[in-house]
């Protein structure tokens, strides 16, 4: 399980700039620009949720209706069938019935598609896949169900029942955006393409699912923030550019020294206010007022249309909230909460406020735990009206702007519209705001337009041809000042970002680094032997821009991980990015699908695998699909619990899932079917039987060979199978059970352990048969085998003193 942050990445990222030592503006700027931490839907988070059975009909490889039956709980599952036999169908299944589409096909040409996920030998029957679910704490059966009405892939209805078999909606079952970030299924098409180029879908899947889109958008912020100041110093620049040509065409004395002020490296604002305001001194108060009001801008009526729009979107919300206090209702909740666990503990039917008897049962506590989810329910949709009012009249109050300074001396209707549009800062209904923002906007945007109109009209019969220039000379003296802030900003912004790129890697590398830690665990244990070393993973870039960055070497010398590394390496490589972020502890899925991971994996990464697998089901359902026997031979070898179960497949696509049990156990209980036939012929039962009970025995020294080779002589799996598989007689299998060595003689080992036991193995030898004429015979045969094969298991001698006489 991957380890979890203690502290939000918001917390951790002020923390930091807190302690940086940058200049107050600097910091000012960054708190500014910090966004709030994203928030997790809580949709699909019934609980977590776990595979019962997958079913298929008409799909891919299989035709019949076939269910393959699964294992509650966590615990290691393997799906074994050679290639061809339909397993991968059943993973497919699995995998389309929950996200509605196949990964094995993306990206591939729609005609292969087409053609190949219909089932060509069963053209009559519905095609259909299903997933049976054990959701939550207490295991609800859920079945999703996708079944197709057309030909086309696209033509398909998914259905999702309760075991009571109501309708329900998947999104409340299985969260898709949990399917996106922590996706519980691994097919082996992407086992291969997910290690091919930068892995930008997974490093755009980790950025999410460790919350790191923060920091991504905090850099877009800072970096649209220097684009913006710049945007403003180049408006600037082009209309300096623009009225110097301009005035330069004009015969004034004014426009001449305009030009001398807009030229140089800084321009003179001083100066070219100055001459704006130089007139003659009964006239100039009044040319001052007209300037100002011919630039003068009221509210901008989008924006206040957008904030009107958001408040009475709010306060409709805040009234339809089905609770008012949402502090009420989660005091409620918690009140009957209460008196539930009181009713579960005591047992007692009784009301303990009034007496009551036998009010108290079943249905009230029913009937109290819906009322408390209502009422938590309503309590989180009051506290969200609640904060979209506060948000939505703060938005509105920002839009309001003061009364300017030099217009609150004067007696004039202006200065009177203006300050009721100010007073609207001090409303905080929604409703009565966004009726007195609207009306008074309104009002003061016509009345500026009014002012502003006149002020142009006074200005231009004052001035002629100098007047449209000192309208744009004091539209220049806007930008210029514009200008000024946005350096110094830009100038804050340059340092901000330049300090905030190593503290962002710091931090996304800090939360990924439980990850890469995990990562690197499965990777030790795939590849124990390989003398290639994985050492950090981290995230380099953006999501849409970013890539995984892996840190391989070769014998301690650094190399590019795809060109040094084997396919088996590739492979155990994709697997040590899937399982840390298909096992992270926010997903919902109690269960992953791995399909056929063991190609072109060695015998030692075979075993490495078979151990991480075993890990992985300590806390999961892993359901492994493979065609290769080695799987099933390491989880022998190394002794490790699990269900296998084999898929084969019969003509016309007809597929047949069986569980393979204990093979002793499989060919003794195989051999007491037979014996109990009163008709078996003799000579079935002088031969078959014997040849039966030779299986098993065979089967119990591969089981206590394998154990000794492994456990006391420390052999990998492929020296065990090499090993065991040169063996050709029962006595060489008990030898190497026995004792260790095949070519010893092993009769005074078997007679310690099981005496009798030795003339038993001889009866096995052909030629040697002795006549089983009875049931009760036969019965005996089967008894003295399963005694040898017992003792031979356990390797100790049999409790009772007849032994296997």
């Amino acid at each position: 399980m991957t380890d979890q942050p203690s502290q939000s990445l918001q917390d951790l990222l002020l923390d930091r700039l807190h302690h940086s030592g940058l200049a107050p503006e600097v910091k000012e700027l960054l708190q500014e620009l910090v966004p709030d931490e994203p928030t997790r839907s809580s949709a699909g988070r019934a609980g977590p949720v776990q595979l019962r059975s997958i079913t298929a009909a008409g799909w891919r490889g299989i035709g019949p209706r076939t269910t393959l039956e699964l294992p509650p709980g966590p615990g290691l599952v393997v799906v074994a069938g050679p290639n061809g036999s339909g397993k991968s169908s059943f993973a497919e299944a699995a995998e389309t019935a929950l996200t509605g589409h196949n990964s094995r096909w993306d990206g591939r040409r729609a005609t292969d598609w087409q053609k190949g996920w219909r089932n060509l030998h069963s053209p009559d029957v519905t095609p259909e896949v299903c997933v049976e679910l054990a959701v939550g704490e207490r295991g609800e059966a859920v079945t999703v169900r996708r079944t197709w009405h057309g030909v086309k892939v696209d033509d398909a209805r998914t259905r999702v029942e309760g075991a009571d078999g109501s309708e329900q909606k998947l999104e409340e079952i299985v969260d898709a955006e949990a399917l996106d970030l922590a996706r519980p299924f691994l097919p082996y098409s992407e086992l291969g393409s997910m290690i091919n180029g930068t892995l930008g879908g997974l490093h755009d899947a980790f950025f999410k699912l460790l919350g790191l889109e923060l920091l991504a958008e905090l850099d877009g912020r800072v970096k649209d923030t220097v684009s913006e100041c710049k945007q403003t110093v180049d408006r600037a620049d082009a209309l300096t550019a623009q009225l110097l040509g301009e005035l330069g065409a004009l015969d004034d004395p004014r426009a001449r020294e305009a030009v001398q002020a807009l030229s140089g490296a800084k321009p003179d604002l001083g100066r070219v206010r100055a001459l704006l305001e130089s007139r003659a001194p009964a006239a100039e108060a009044e040319l001052v007022r007209l300037r100002r009001h011919a630039t003068l801008a009221g509210p901008d009526l989008a924006e206040v249309g957008g904030a009107v729009a958001r408040l009475r979107e709010a306060a409709a919300g805040a009234e339809d909230a089905r609770y008012g206090s949402a502090e009420e209702a989660r005091r409620t909740a918690r009140l009957l909460e209460t008196a539930v666990e009181h009713q579960r503990r005591s047992r007692n039917t009784d009301c303990p406020v009034c007496g009551a008897e036998n009010r108290l049962d079943r249905a009230w506590a029913e009937q109290t735990r819906a009322e408390v989810e209502r009422l938590q329910a309503a309590a989180t949709e009051a506290e969200a009206a609640r904060h979209a009012v506060a948000v939505s009249v703060r938005a509105a109050h920002d839009l309001v702007q003061p009364v300017p300074v030099w217009l609150r001396g004067e007696d004039s209707q202006l200065a009177t519209v203006w300050q009721e549009w100010a007073q609207c800062r001090d409303i905080t209904h929604p409703r009565e705001l966004a009726e007195r923002v609207e009306r008074a906007a309104a009002a003061l945007d016509d009345a500026c337009r009014q002012v502003r109109e006149e002020a142009v009209r006074l200005l231009a019969e004052h001035d002629g041809a100098w007047q449209p220039f000192t309208v744009r000379l004091a539209e220049w003296l806007s930008a210029a000042a514009a200008k000024e802030a946005a350096l110094d900003r830009g100038r804050h912004a340059r340092k901000a970002r330049t300090w905030l790129r190593p503290i962002i890697d710091e931090l996304r590398d800090e939360r990924l680094r439980p990850f890469a830690r995990r990562s690197q665990e499965v990777w030790q244990r795939l590849c124990e032997d390989s003398s290639v070393s994985l050492g950090s993973v981290t995230l380099a870039g953006t999501p849409g821009r970013g890539k995984v960055v892996l840190d391989v070497s070769v014998d301690d010398m650094s190399a590019p991980a795809y060109s040094v590394m084997s396919q088996g390496e590739l492979h155990s490589l994709a697997l040590s990015l899937f399982l840390p972020r298909a096992t992270h502890a926010d997903s919902p899925f109690g269960f992953l699908v791995i399909d056929d991971p063991v190609q072109s994996m060695d015998p030692e990464k075979v075993e490495g695998l078979a151990r991480v697998l075993d890990a992985c089901a300590q806390d999961r359902q892993v359901i492994v699909f493979t065609h290769d026997t080695r799987l099933q031979q390491a989880v022998a070898h190394l002794g490790i619990k699990a269900t296998v179960l084999r898929v084969s497949r019969q003509t016309d696509s007809v597929v047949r899932v069986e569980t393979l049990t204990d093979p002793v156990e499989q060919a003794l209980a195989e051999a007491r079917a037979i014996s109990l036939d009163s008709n078996l012929p003799q000579e079935v039962a002088d031969h078959v039987l014997p040849a039966m009970c030779r299986v098993a025995v065979e089967a119990a020294c591969l089981e206590t060979a394998r154990r000794r080779l492994r456990d006391e002589q420390g052999l990998g799996l492929r020296a065990v199978e090499e090993r065991v598989q040169s063996l050709d007689r029962t006595k060489s299998y008990v030898s190497l059970a026995l004792l260790g060595d095949e070519q010893q003689h092993a009769r005074a080992a078997v007679e310690r352990i099981c005496p009798g036991g030795w003339a038993l193995i001889e009866t096995f030898n052909s030629g040697a048969h002795a006549s089983l004429p009875t049931v009760d015979e036969r019965k005996n045969l089967i008894r003295r085998t399963e005694t040898l094969a017992t003792a031979i298991r356990s390797g100790v001698g049999s409790q009772n003193t007849g032994g296997a006489r």
